[in-house]
């Protein structure tokens, strides 16, 4: 009986000592799913008055010693952070950051969006998320009418590029843009069409960056500010380029050959040509009718190319002539604009450059059957390489390839 009692105590022992184990390993439940926002709770604060500040604000001395105090906060902060400790750092900054708010919403936005920078480039999503939600609620408080004042507007637009978040940037950036327009304040409306314009470009909106700069550029025209207009052309035909718009490219970089034409600036005319040509040679793809206009643009660009004595650039224009002839199988004009590639080429010092059109000479005259051309051709490429000591075998190789019937 005894024995069968000191079984039966040690039994409850043990399993009150289990009991007692899982109880310290499981972890107890959070009665709240979300924490609150640091940034948005109302506590009170050593640094302030012990007094209802609703009904007496603070005193303009009040405010002086605060601020003293924030900076130094700040400072603390910065200076936790750099030593590792940021969960403490956040800690700190989310204290200045609640009083900040008693020096009104540019002063908070302003120290918000340097915090928010920060919380970014750590990648602490929560901290960034508890500096949007503030924000937001700054910009559309819940019992107000929305932040309309245009110090603050720009600052909450930074403070949104600060933290990455481009789609409420443009929110507030569009709410600056009606303003200034409606106050006709052109110098601002360029201002923030250009940082609009900015945002859109930074996060590869095209389309949307191409509406910008087609409004800046509006305004440049009507207000005769020519390096303005060149600046938003060069601007506009990247967009539609990287966008693959040729027709709208093809408009762009016509203005600005124009432009450049009027003013005699022939040296920038070549390399646009050429981009104007490949524009063409893209809307040829749906319209063969486009080749044309290709043909015509490159010739353009060499012919005044060579004029500029621009033989390098000169040289890429009749590559490309060459390479289009041959893809419209005008084995003729090929040929003879290969010529004068090499004159060019020559002329530019290109040996590579002369290595190759003779090997593309070869090649066509082996197309048509006309070996001895041919063989010429790749003689003439052999010289070139061994003194570049470079392919000799391949351009040996041709020649004996040649049938010699």
């Amino acid at each position: 009986m005894i024995r069968r009692l000191s079984i039966i105590t040690a039994l409850t022992l043990s399993l009150i000592s289990t009991s007692s184990v899982l109880a310290q390993t499981k972890k107890p439940q959070s009665p709240d799913k979300f924490a609150p926002n640091p940034l948005e709770i109302k506590v009170s604060d050593p640094l302030l008055p012990a007094r209802k500040l609703d009904v007496q604000p603070l005193t303009p001395t009040e405010l002086q010693q605060l601020e003293v105090a924030l900076d130094n906060l700040n400072q603390e902060a910065t200076t936790k952070f750099q030593a590792g400790n940021k969960e403490e750092a956040f800690d700190t900054w989310n204290r200045e950051l609640r009083l900040r708010r008693y020096f009104g919403n540019l002063a908070e936005v302003q120290a918000l969006s340097r915090v928010g920078e920060i919380a970014w480039r750590d990648n602490d999503r929560q901290q960034v998320q508890y500096i949007t939600q503030r924000l937001q609620s700054i910009q559309k408080p819940k019992k107000l009418q929305p932040v309309s004042d245009l110090e603050v507007l720009r600052a909450l637009g930074q403070a949104y590029q600060n933290i990455r978040a481009p789609k409420l940037a443009l929110e507030v950036y569009y709410q600056v843009l009606a303003q200034v327009q409606q106050q006709q304040n052109t110098v601002a409306e360029v201002e923030t069409l250009t940082t609009i314009g900015s945002i859109h470009m930074s996060w590869f909106d095209y389309p949307q960056a191409a509406v910008t700069y087609e409004q800046l550029l509006s305004l440049a025209s009507k207000r005769g500010e020519r390096e303005n207009e060149v600046a938003y052309l060069k601007q506009l035909a990247y967009i539609y380029e990287q966008a693959r718009l040729p027709q709208q490219s093809v408009k762009i970089r016509s203005q600005l050959a124009e432009i450049y034409t009027r003013e005699n600036i022939r040296d920038e005319i070549p390399a646009l040509r050429m981009s104007i040509a490949a524009d063409y040679e893209a809307l040829a793809k749906q319209d063969p009718s486009q080749l044309e206009n290709a043909f015509q643009n490159y010739q353009q660009a060499y012919t005044i190319a060579w004029e500029q004595e621009q033989f390098v650039r000169a040289g890429e224009a009749l590559q490309k002539l060459v390479a289009l002839y041959r893809s419209q199988g005008q084995i003729d004009e090929a040929l003879q604009t290969s010529q004068i590639l090499l004159q060019s080429e020559e002329l530019a010092g290109n040996f590579y450059g002369m290595m190759t059109t003779y090997d593309q000479i070869g090649q066509m005259y082996l197309q048509r059957k006309q070996y001895p051309q041919a063989r010429n051709a790749f003689q003439e490429g052999l010289k070139i390489a061994q003194q570049l000591r470079y392919e000799d075998s391949y351009f040996s190789e041709q020649i004996q390839k040649i049938p010699t019937n």
